[in-house]
């Protein structure tokens, strides 16, 4: 479940991509496919083990093309330890949320973009992520959790006071959205409940299935309830 246009990104064999707050890795994993040069990031040591796992088993699966590679490192978004310029695509996925100086964060992911790269940086968007806040406290009021909702021209405008450019916007994952809703409005931890668990069965089978007509809903929704906005950046030369 890709939340960023890889396209877009313009990532391809030998690109110098960065994943920041990689998590489970999903990002990465799709930038290795296309042969770029990956590099993941985060904090959290046991996942950074199991994508580093992932890659070596891509690799020998065949599923990595000539000249590709990848890297799963530990190191907090405020002190990354890259030079200035060290890459050609920068990937910020749903963790600007998580990090209460979020303004040193983006400085930092600024400075590891080289002059004319691109930045693509993803939050939670307002409304849905509103709503997530109204019907539950234990949703992000926990360690770790979200710390706030942004507007999406407010990040614009945090990043571009650090100097790129603002491309381009979509909003992402409108199905997602009604399922996060009905989780908080029956307890973030009941997995079991039925309407949760039915809910999460069609997410699986449209992410393992692509059928066209759940791409033509979400795609139709996106612009009103999509869970996620995507904004992409240029650095200047």
């Amino acid at each position: 479940m890709l939340t960023v246009d890889f396209d877009r990104l313009g990532v391809g064999p030998g690109t110098r991509f960065v994943d920041v707050g990689a998590g489970a890795g999903r990002h990465s994993f799709e930038a290795l496919r296309r042969g770029a040069d990956v590099t993941a990031v985060d904090l959290d040591e046991v996942a950074m083990k199991d994508v580093a796992d992932m890659f070596a088993a891509m690799a020998e699966a065949g599923e990595v093309p000539a000249g590709g590679a990848a890297r799963a490192e530990v190191a907090d978004v405020l002190h990354l330890p890259y030079p200035d310029g060290g890459f050609d695509v920068v990937l910020a996925s749903e963790i600007l949320e998580h990090v209460p100086h979020d303004e040193a964060a983006i400085a930092e992911l600024v400075r590891i973009l080289k002059p004319g790269g691109t930045l693509a940086v993803t939050v939670p968007r307002w409304l849905p992520e509103r709503i997530c806040w109204a019907l539950s406290d234990e949703y992000h009021a926990n360690e770790g959790g979200h710390v706030r909702i942004y507007r999406a021209d407010e990040l614009r405008r945090k990043v571009e006071r650090n100097g790129p450019e603002a491309t381009h916007r979509h909003h992402a994952h409108a199905l997602h959205a009604p399922y996060w809703w009905l989780k908080c409005a029956v307890g973030v931890r009941r997995e079991t409940h039925p309407l949760v668990r039915a809910y999460h069965r069609i997410l699986v089978w449209d992410m393992m299935s692509g059928p066209a007509m759940t791409r033509l809903t979400e795609r139709a929704l996106n612009p009103l309830i999509g869970k996620s906005v995507a904004l992409y950046f240029r650095k200047a030369r």
